[in-house]
């Protein structure tokens, strides 16, 4: 092995490693003890100390957030996969005038920063009465532009023969998508999936503008009432953060390697 390849492995190590510590630090700070938090020198190593996890899950109201959380993006995860696989492929199959004005047209929107809409969003939500609801954090997020990207490049690059093979059986484009392309696009199934999932659960700006009842709230918000609440306490606070965190960090070890096929764009059903 060469010099420059151990520099470039050990400068990857090191940038890694430095991303990686906050996250370790919040959970060495959760095990610890109350006195070990602020002990000098610091304790760089997990005390398992899980009095603080008990009492966030035994008395707060968290498993009702993290049940508005699942819902939420269990939901919106659903209908971003319908929306996007049905948009994908009418792009990529179906030949219409202005399919590549429209599709630049929804690229386009991948550009344009959320922000800048807030107040026009806010005011169509409040004339609907939508406010303070479940269908506020799911509705408006039902379609995404990435998912559509993803899912259009991917139904262009499965042969032809498939849908023609498909449509002499009697099989019409909308039984075409669900039975035979979405199997066979797993990996952006999985990618889309994941990344939905994730950018759901971490909803903080959205949810925390548009609802005002801790009935109906996600647990990102919960976590910024936490902060109020258990600001001298970081046991309990990181306690609650490794609870939020846990979810995606383990379906994120689960499907990385679809995720890496999937945007590389790799077939794992259709040999090319």
């Amino acid at each position: 092995m060469s010099i420059r390849s151990l520099l470039r492995r050990a400068a990857v190590i090191a940038i890694a490693a430095l991303f990686a510590f906050p996250l370790y630090w919040v959970l060495v700070t959760a095990f610890n003890s109350h006195g070990g938090v602020f002990s000098i020198p610091p304790r760089f190593t997990p005390a398992f100390h899980l009095g603080a996890f008990a009492y966030v899950l035994t008395h707060t109201h968290w498993f009702h957030y993290i049940l508005n959380t699942v819902l939420i993006a269990g939901a919106t995860v659903a209908l971003v996969v319908a929306t996007s696989a049905m948009a994908g492929y009418a792009l990529a199959e179906l030949k219409f005038r202005g399919s590549s004005f429209l599709f630049l047209m929804i690229v386009g929107v991948m550009m344009l920063p959320s922000q800048a809409l807030l107040i026009p969003q806010y005011a169509v939500a409040l004339d609907l009465h939508l406010l303070n609801g479940y269908l506020i954090q799911i509705l408006p997020f039902a379609a995404s532009t990435f998912g559509v990207f993803l899912f259009r490049q991917f139904f262009k690059s499965l042969p032809r023969e498939y849908w023609e093979a498909a449509r002499l059986e009697g099989v019409g484009h909308l039984r075409y998508i669900y039975r035979v392309a979405i199997p066979l696009a797993k990996p952006a199934v999985l990618t889309v999936v994941l990344l939905t999932f994730i950018s759901s659960w971490n909803q903080f700006q959205w949810p925390l503008i548009m609802t005002s009842s801790h009935s109906v709230q996600p647990i990102e918000v919960a976590l910024s009432h936490y902060m109020q609440t258990f600001e001298a306490n970081w046991r309990k606070l990181t306690s609650a953060v490794i609870i939020a965190l846990a979810p995606i960090v383990v379906l994120f070890i689960l499907l990385q390697r679809h995720i890496v096929a999937g945007v590389a764009g790799r077939d794992g059903g259709v040999n090319q």
